[in-house]
């Protein structure tokens, strides 16, 4: 793959901050936000489940959808 050094796709569901920072459109602040989502209400069913998270909207998922994945 080729965006901010993935070469896998990673897992929403487990990633570490460092690991959804790499991701496109996701700073450290919105890696913050995923993981603290994650931890309150628990795992994501899909990246279409990002966007309970502030900040994240359907133009940033679809952004993901080539790099992340919730399993």
């Amino acid at each position: 793959m080729g965006s901010g050094g993935v070469s896998r796709k990673i897992d929403i569901n487990t990633a570490t901050l460092a690991e959804l920072d790499i991701l496109p459109r996701i700073g450290p602040t919105l890696a913050a936000r995923i993981i603290a989502d994650r931890e309150a209400n628990g795992p994501f069913g899909s990246l279409d489940d990002l966007d309970r998270v502030p900040g994240i909207g359907p133009k940033t998922v679809a952004k993901l959808v080539p790099y992340a994945a919730a399993e």
